[in-house]
């Protein structure tokens, strides 16, 4: 549905934009392990952005569109979780924002088991 094209489209334009960023003003800055979880925060957040875009595509295509809009809801939920805190993790360097991500992985695998069931 339009909702998710919208966010998911929201959701890229700030991959791409973080993703500059950390390979830009980031690089210099912080410490190799920091910047491969930053670049894995970009790499879920990018692919779940296109995976928002997708469901929003497919809504009106499946019989149970509120389960798919639920799933990318999920979807969003876990690109903030997971991405959010791998983000603030490598920037300030505070380990404990890494017991938020896998918060942020449980959201994504409901995500997507959900478009499973609304497929089904």
């Amino acid at each position: 549905m339009q909702t998710l094209v919208i966010l998911g489209s929201i959701m890229m334009f700030l991959a791409v934009a973080l993703g500059a960023f950390g390979a830009h003003a980031l690089k210099r800055r912080l410490s190799a392990d920091m910047i491969k979880i930053y670049e894995t925060g970009v790499q879920y957040h990018l692919a779940h952005g296109l995976g928002i875009i997708l469901l929003g595509l497919l809504a009106d295509q499946l019989e149970q569109p509120s389960l798919v809009m639920l799933a990318g809801w999920l979807l969003f939920a876990g690109i903030l979780l997971f991405s959010g805190s791998l983000y603030a993790l490598s920037v300030t360097g505070v380990r404990k924002l890494g017991a938020i991500t896998p918060l942020g992985g449980v959201a994504f695998l409901a995500g997507w088991i959900i478009l499973l069931i609304a497929a089904l």
